[in-house]
């Protein structure tokens, strides 16, 4: 009578967990290795994803939003004549109104962005002139917090500029002092405003502080002839990865400007690509150090069971004298294998989860990275207290990847052990 495959399996596993209890010692050394592989692997990547996520959203605020919305020429151009109409604002904010991210959108702002010469009786210097909503960028923008001198913009401000440190030192200006910004208007025609200094920041970064001037949208428009419009529209989200379904829908809700060429909407990707790369270049750069890592844990899986197979021979033998196959003699070592994988697995993942939640109030790389002027990529300051994150997604690749190592790592012991004769094996003494 042929016994059951169940009663196969109840062996197997029987055998291989009394493998694991009696050699107790390498038992723990390969967990500890595996467990500690986990932990390391689980935190990196919730430290990875959370700088990340820095990095965009400190990119978006300062730069285009998470979703934003242009005339598809005026990235090149940066010409006034490439705006959108003022109702196209009405239409976005409709449109992200019936998103089904609509509970996730934070804020959607507007700005008339010029690039135009800013003038003092010390010189000129080039100027990127930004009219914006103060209420809306005072929540949004990071530069009203770095503020050196005066305040930033106020609803009720007109003829009011806050402007980079670099300029001021640059046009020999201070608080108080008035300065023409000039720039092709409207009507194709060379226009000048004047305004007065009410507020100097410094960012760190060269590109802002020696250019930027924020002035109310309002003043802007009068003195461009542009009434309501705008060049830029940006929508913020709470997290990046509601990005997709935000963009799916916003190009089909503007179906029709989009199909006149009046407007184009781009993911933060598009719209900031530099800051995409670095992204990018970031996370390979991290899963290319934790692939060295895995690839030096699984040797040393693979090290420490294929010893113990070594030292099992006479074992082995015996097993297969009482009528266990060769197959089944590889099978209990490759269970062995899988059941130290799924447990350390499990642990390693609690273990840097648990490291994770203890971190959860950010993380400050500031003295690690030698001061907030270095804390910039592709020209975007960036805070830097950063706050580890952790998707359900990433867990299970986490798993699975470790799962993956683990089963590779067994399956050549398990060879090996399959290979065994009996004859040959039982004349060892050990």
């Amino acid at each position: 009578m042929k016994a059951r495959p169940s009663m196969h399996l109840g062996v197997i596993l029987m055998l291989a967990l009394r493998n694991l209890r009696r050699n107790l010692r390498r038992t723990i050394l390969t967990a500890t290795a595996f467990i500690i592989g986990g932990a390391l692997l689980t935190f990196a990547q919730a430290f990875g994803d959370g700088t990340h996520e820095q990095w965009i959203d400190s990119g978006v605020r300062t730069g285009s939003g998470h979703v934003a919305v242009e005339v598809p020429g005026f990235r090149v151009s940066r010409k006034i004549e490439d705006r959108l109409p003022g109702g196209t604002l009405r239409l976005v904010r409709t449109a992200v109104d019936s998103s089904a991210a609509a509970d996730r959108v934070t804020d959607v702002f507007y700005r008339l962005t010029i690039n135009g010469l800013a003038t003092s009786a010390s010189g000129a210097r080039p100027a990127q002139v930004l009219g914006v909503d103060p209420t809306i960028e005072a929540s949004l923008s990071p530069l009203d917090e770095q503020v050196v001198e005066g305040r930033y913009l106020k609803k009720d401000d007109r003829l009011a500029a806050y402007v980079g440190a670099g300029l001021v030192d640059a046009l020999d200006l201070r608080l108080g002092s008035r300065l023409v910004v000039m720039a092709q208007d409207a009507h194709k025609e060379v226009a000048g405003q004047l305004v007065r200094v009410v507020g100097i920041f410094r960012s760190g970064i060269p590109g802002l502080d020696d250019s930027v001037i924020h002035v109310p949208i309002a003043t802007a428009g009068e003195w461009l002839g542009t009434g309501s419009d705008v060049t830029n529209i940006g929508v913020m989200v709470d997290d990046s990865r509601a990005v997709p379904g935000l963009l799916r829908h916003l190009r089909r809700e503007l179906g029709e400007p989009i199909g006149k060429g009046e407007a184009a909407v781009m993911g933060w990707r598009e719209a900031m690509p530099s800051l995409h790369a670095a992204v990018l270049v970031d996370e390979w750069g991290a899963y290319l150090m934790l692939g060295i890592l895995f690839v030096i844990v699984g040797f040393s899986i693979i090290n420490t069971v294929l010893m113990s197979v070594l030292h099992r021979h006479r074992e082995f033998g015996v097993l297969q004298a009482l009528g266990l196959t060769p197959r089944q003699t590889g099978s209990v070592v490759l269970v062995e294998g899988l059941l130290q994988t799924v447990v350390c697995a499990i642990l390693g993942v609690g273990v840097g989860l648990g490291l994770v939640a203890a971190l959860s109030g950010g993380i400050d790389i500031s003295e690690i990275a030698g001061g907030m002027e270095d804390m910039q990529v592709t020209g975007v300051a960036i805070d830097p207290v950063i706050v580890p994150m952790v998707t359900p997604v990433r867990v299970l690749y986490i798993l699975g990847f470790m799962m993956l190592v683990g089963v590779v790592s067994s399956v050549y012991p398990a060879m090996r052990a399959a290979t065994i004769d009996v004859t040959e094996s039982m004349k060892f003494e050990r």
